[in-house]
């Protein structure tokens, strides 16, 4: 049996508005695949031959002698994995998708594809290959319970460092310290992917990862804020994981780690000193989706606007740089908030940022709530990338949010130019 992996290309920011490219001098960053097909081709049976493609940087061949093609997307992808499975399926072959955005749209996406994978798909895999080749597939698959991650492999990345060219040469690649999120923020579908409840991934596989990463000369990064959360051990995992790093005879290359303003504030000086000693000097700092930031450029909230002050200071006084992510289009921006934000990132320092759209991506509690409320302005997937507005907001028209958010781009780095000419400018967006 052979089996294709394939990553679904998406369109970037400076795809839909090329004028970015003018405001924002830098390299083109892009990033490697999500880890999802990476860890679904390391629980692949050795008796299955497979290979993969990425569709950004290479053709994903139509014609080729495949049995069956694993499409995985999220949901700025979805319309261009249509596309995809039309035409492999055209040509006789089984497609089915994972991802998230099958794990949120399951529906939709089964009217394109022969069957599904909903969750972590590392658990039934072996499963749905097994029913392929006996021409018994199911049209959903689903992994009841919790996956096990002490049993989990090390995800095949070097099915992705195999790619790297002189056009396409990542700078760092993800590593996973936990899995699921307890919270129900109104933007984010993990929950609904990956579970409810906070799981830490084994330590020892988390080493591996960065070891596979770093062999190749590459940055491991830290993405999820989930690492600072008190509860569930993940704060300890995370101590831990800097304390060993620290030992080792060989420094580890790192790159950044995730993390949001309340968790600047409530999270002790001794971890950041671990995080130094492991070799993290940059945060990539999440806005948009906490109390702080989303109160604190309405104008509205000076207590809100002198925590996100006192964030940053207490991040550079840190010793470890925060790289800002600013959301704009939540219920209570209005025509003010895109100078608020610029004033703000004047006067707190902020000398590097990127900033998105609010997006209520499928699956949300944002979703569930525009929709219900009829704010969701079309389902055009390739749009639903944090570039565009796809809905109704409460204080502007979609008009003036759209122009905003340009706004925003050619006024803080028209300020920086010589900040805008490095490349860490817009990485985790995908410029």
């Amino acid at each position: 049996m052979k089996v294709r992996f394939l990553y679904a290309a998406f369109r970037r920011h400076a795809d839909d508005h090329p004028e970015l490219k003018e405001c924002v001098p830098c390299n083109e960053y892009f990033g490697p695949p999500s880890l999802g097909i990476a860890y679904m081709a390391a629980v692949t049976p050795a008796n299955v031959e497979f290979d993969f493609r990425d569709d950004r940087i290479e053709d994903v061949g139509f014609d080729d002698d495949v049995d069956l093609v694993a499409i995985s997307c999220f949901t700025p992808s979805a319309e261009r994995a249509f596309e995809l499975a039309r035409e492999f399926r055209a040509r006789g072959r089984t497609v089915v998708l994972g991802g998230i955005f099958a794990s949120t749209m399951p529906d939709v996406a089964l009217a394109h594809f022969d069957a599904v994978v909903i969750g972590e798909g590392e658990g039934v895999w072996a499963e749905l290959l097994d029913d392929a080749r006996r021409g018994e597939l199911r049209r959903i698959y689903k992994h009841d319970g919790e996956l096990d991650l002490d049993a989990l492999p090390l995800p095949r990345i070097d099915l992705y460092l195999a790619k790297e060219n002189a056009a396409y040469h990542p700078d760092d690649y993800p590593v996973q310290l936990s899995r699921g999120c307890p919270l129900k923020c109104d933007a984010c579908a993990i929950p609904l992917s990956m579970g409810r409840k906070l799981r830490s991934v084994p330590m020892q596989h988390v080493l591996g990862v960065v070891d596979a990463v770093n062999a190749k000369g590459k940055l491991a990064s830290l993405t999820e804020d989930t690492s600072f959360f008190p509860t569930a051990g993940a704060l300890r995992h995370l101590s831990e994981f800097c304390d060993i790093i620290k030992l080792r005879p060989t420094p580890a290359k790192m790159s950044y780690v995730g993390i949001s303003m309340p968790m600047v504030l409530a999270t002790p000086a001794s971890v950041f000193a671990r995080l130094r000693d492991a070799g993290m000097n940059m945060f990539y700092l999440v806005g948009g989706f906490d109390t702080i930031t989303r109160r604190a450029f309405t104008g509205k909230d000076p207590a809100a606007l002198a925590k996100a002050t006192e964030c940053i200071k207490r991040a550079k006084d840190e010793g470890i740089d925060p790289y800002t992510s600013f959301l704009v289009g939540n219920e209570d921006d209005d025509e003010g908030t895109f100078d608020r934000m610029l004033e703000f990132a004047s006067r707190a320092g902020v000398d590097k940022a990127e900033f998105a759209i609010f997006t209520p991506y499928p699956g949300t509690p944002a979703w569930t709530r525009l929709l219900a409320q009829g704010r969701i302005l079309h389902q055009h997937w390739g749009r639903y990338n944090d570039a565009n507005v796809v809905f109704e907001p409460a204080q502007l028209s979609p008009e003036a949010l759209q122009e905003g958010y340009l706004y925003l781009w050619r006024e803080f780095y028209r300020a920086r130019p010589m900040i805008a000419e490095r490349d860490y400018v817009a990485r985790t967006v995908q410029f």
